[in-house]
């Protein structure tokens, strides 16, 4: 199958995310797994003051996440992925919302929770998501942690990406410390994904 381009992935992103439940976020078993474990891994080192969530979809890990964060920032490329996220969480002052790209997004704060989960694949090429790697890393708080996850590999470049979890996860591994993997399955071949929290040995001065 040929690579699909940036321009590919934002139009598929798009029309996915005009489904009423985009990827089944809300009622597979197989993703409510997914985001139980992607919030314990993400609560397992106690209180979370400022979050980022990269790529929202449709808000189904937002709900589960924001009310653990004192501030939760949350960032996707797609305007109208933001905007149902927004509606759904309704009144949620400590929230803010951004459309912006992974690879540019570059606030002034630091965040000691970064969640990433089935988004850096839709990035580009390896270039691409090593830059997003490198921009996760540097928007890491000192002694922060990320949780990532994603589709393997194998999946990933049979839906026409370049790569998927083994490759980013190697690219974490360079500078971030891993605490924990593991892996999270369905009953169908598309159901296959590594989860990881990572810290940044960096600490505070």
């Amino acid at each position: 199958m040929n690579e699909l381009t940036q321009s590919d992935n934002y139009q598929l992103l798009n029309r996915e995310l005009a489904a009423p439940d985009p990827w089944g976020l809300d009622a597979n078993p197989f993703e409510r797994e997914r985001h139980t474990q992607m919030l314990r891994l993400a609560l397992a080192q106690g209180s979370i003051s400022n979050a980022l969530e990269v790529g929202c979809a449709a808000g189904a890990f937002t709900v589960q996440l924001a009310p653990h964060c004192k501030r939760l920032t949350v960032i996707d490329v797609v305007p109208h992925a933001i905007e149902r996220s927004r509606r759904r969480m309704r009144d949620s002052p400590h929230i803010s919302w951004i459309v912006s790209d992974v690879q540019q997004f570059s606030p002034d704060e630091r965040f000691d929770l970064i969640v990433v989960a089935e988004v850096l694949y839709y990035v580009g090429g390896i270039a691409e998501m090593r830059g997003a790697v490198r921009n996760l890393v540097r928007m890491l708080a000192p002694g922060g942690y990320l949780v990532f996850g994603s589709a393997r590999d194998a999946n990933c470049r049979r839906w026409g990406h370049v790569a998927g979890a083994e490759t980013v996860l190697g690219m974490l591994n360079e500078t971030l410390l891993e605490l924990e993997r593991l892996e999270c399955r369905g009953g169908s071949v598309n159901e296959d994904c590594l989860l990881a929290c990572f810290r940044n040995p960096i600490s505070a001065s």
